[in-house]
C-alpha cells in the first residue's frame, strides 16, 4: 500500500514539474513570440521597448525569486502590465468595468532550451467582454492598443 501511495505521488510531481516547464503554447486571443533571447534579455528588453512605445510599465511580478527562496526551481517567469493614464481616461470614457483590465499584460517566460517568449493577449481580445457597454469608441481604442502591442512586442523580440 505504501508503495502505491508513494508511486501515485512521484507520478503527479513528475507531471507538475513538466508543466511547470512547458513553453508557452498558443491560445485564443494570445500572440506567442519565441525568441533566441534569455529570460533575463526578454524582460528588460520588453520593459524598454513599452516606455519608447508610449507606454509606462504598471507593474512587474514574477513567481521564481519566491519560489527559490523556498528552495523550487522554476523557470523564468513575469507578467509585465502595461498601460498609460491617456489611454485609462479615454477607457473610462467608454466602460468603467473595462478598466478592471488594466493594466493589460506582457508575460515573459523561460523555454525549457534557455530561450525566452514573449507572449500577451491582444488589447482587443482582452476589452471584447465589454463591447456592449463601450461600443464603437472601445473597439477604436481596442485596435490602437493592439497596434501598439504589436510594436512593443516586436521591438523587444527582434
Amino acid at each position: 500500500m505504501f508503495f502505491r501511495l508513494l508511486s501515485a505521488c512521484l507520478s503527479v510531481f513528475l507531471l507538475c514539474a513538466q508543466a511547470l516547464a512547458a513553453d508557452m503554447a498558443a491560445q485564443d486571443g494570445f500572440e506567442v513570440l519565441p525568441t533566441s533571447k534569455t529570460h533575463e534579455a526578454l524582460v528588460s528588453d520588453t520593459r524598454a521597448a513599452i516606455k519608447a512605445n508610449g507606454l509606462i510599465v504598471v507593474t512587474q511580478a514574477g513567481p521564481t525569486k519566491a519560489a527559490a527562496s523556498r528552495g523550487i526551481t522554476i523557470p523564468g517567469n513575469v507578467v509585465i502590465g502595461a498601460f498609460n493614464n491617456d489611454f485609462a481616461v479615454k477607457v473610462l470614457a467608454t466602460s468603467t468595468a473595462a478598466m478592471i483590465e488594466a493594466p493589460i499584460r506582457f508575460y515573459v517566460t523561460e523555454n525549457q532550451d534557455g530561450t525566452a517568449t514573449l507572449s500577451y493577449k491582444r488589447p482587443s481580445f482582452v476589452f471584447a467582454p465589454y463591447a456592449p457597454e463601450g461600443g464603437d469608441a472601445l473597439a477604436v481604442l481596442a485596435k490602437e492598443l493592439d497596434e501598439i502591442f504589436a510594436r512593443v512586442a516586436v521591438a523587444a523580440t527582434q
